[in-house]
């Protein structure tokens, strides 16, 4: 397909770099990697600008954010990745939540929600996956209890970003416990601001880092006007949410992928291990699996959008390239890859650079999001028309 920029667009990219140049400056972020109060400054200053949310809906009206093209998105998307600008906090309320309230919410919970998400004021984490449910999201054992005009939620819910600076979760529980697996669901907006009902636990992972929780609903409220697309319609909603997850944020994240790939292309120069004809055919085949990559993003953007697979095919693509990418990257640097950065101490005992902490996550790439199986069996059903994947209620 053609997807080439016009004038306009490359007048906003050049706003864009402008705008991002002068905050950001020469080599990009620099700040702590779990510097949580920085980033979320760094949110409010995205709303300041107008930045977040340029690719929402305007039949549903403006929040303070700017009108921009599909190309124009992408320009946003791709520059904002290109700059190594910091890696935001707010994306679950942009381009998870939003695009489900306009979907799915009525006019009174988009005036509430999204121009707090809009200014970059309102942070936001998801309540899905639970122990023993998560591909399969239809087991969900979290339970809301409508009482009056709110319900009461009580369950667990696991792997969840941000939950620890989060101001609101969308949580994906059972109303009508009368109904089995995605029946009797419903999707709540919950405040995490409740002591004593919600309580979150970082889970520390084998980077040293926490970016998932566990969080403990204990009798948490939500109201009643708060359950998008009304009760029982969690599911559709839940699963319109997924659909919307992926689309012109996955080519920034295949920005950021070249600028990973570069790294490791220019550490095996400078130590000589591009010499090796094996390493060096590994890494142009990575480049060419990103182009391709690309050109698939594109056209999920274009005609094949609706695609029922389109998705899942892009989560199977990046996670097992990402994962080639890490191990690539702990071969070039030889035996110097097991070696910290710092002598160990009982305190801290060890810390890790950005390449050891890019193969160690990595390896989650294949699992979060929904495991390869899962993908595979979404493909299978919705693409193939094959048994294996159908879903079962």
């Amino acid at each position: 397909m053609d997807f080439s920029f016009g004038v306009e667009d490359e007048v906003f990219r050049g706003e864009v770099r402008s705008w991002l140049g002068e905050r950001l400056g020469v080599g990009g972020w620099s700040g702590a990697f779990e510097d949580l109060s920085v980033r979320r400054s760094w949110e409010r200053e995205l709303g300041r600008g107008g930045w977040i949310g340029i690719g929402w809906d305007r039949a549903c009206g403006s929040y303070g954010n700017r009108e921009a093209t599909l190309a124009q998105q992408v320009v946003w998307a791709e520059e904002y990745a290109g700059a190594r600008a910091p890696e935001r906090v707010g994306h679950i309320g942009e381009n998870l939540l939003a695009p489900t309230l306009i979907a799915y919410g009525d006019a009174a919970q988009r005036k509430r929600f999204l121009p707090p998400v809009a200014r970059g004021e309102e942070l936001w984490c998801q309540g899905y996956s639970e122990p023993g449910a998560g591909s399969d999201l239809a087991a969900v054992r979290t339970v809301a209890v409508r009482d009056g005009a709110t319900y009461r939620i009580s369950g667990q819910k696991v792997w969840t970003s941000l939950a620890r600076t989060a101001d609101w979760c969308f949580v994906l529980a059972r109303t009508d416990p009368g109904e089995r697996r995605h029946r009797g669901l419903s999707f709540l907006l919950v405040p995490m601001d409740q002591p004593g009902r919600v309580e979150v636990r970082p889970i520390r992972q084998m980077t040293g880092t926490a970016e998932f929780n566990e969080v403990f609903f204990d009798g948490a409220v939500a109201r009643a006007e708060h359950v998008v697309g009304g009760p029982g319609a969690g599911w559709r909603v839940a699963m319109g949410l997924l659909a919307r997850e992926r689309g012109v944020s996955t080519l920034a994240q295949q920005v950021g992928f070249a600028v990973e790939l570069v790294e490791v292309r220019d550490a095996a120069v400078r130590t000589g291990a591009v010499r090796d004809p094996v390493l060096r055919d590994r890494l142009v085949r990575l480049w060419a699996e990103l182009r391709v990559m690309r050109w698939n993003a594109l056209r999920t953007l274009g005609p094949a959008a609706g695609d029922a697979g389109a998705p899942s095919v892009a989560k199977l693509l990046w996670s097992g390239w990402h994962q080639r990418l890490g191990e690539l990257s702990m071969r070039v640097r030889g035996a110097d890859a097991a070696c910290g950065p710092r002598e160990w101490t009982a305190d801290a005992p060890y810390e890790l650079d950005a390449e050891q902490r890019r193969f160690l996550f990595s390896r989650a790439d294949t699992v979060y999001g929904g495991s390869d199986e899962i993908q595979r069996t979404i493909i299978a059903g919705r693409v193939l028309g094959l048994d294996g994947g159908r879903e079962r209620g």
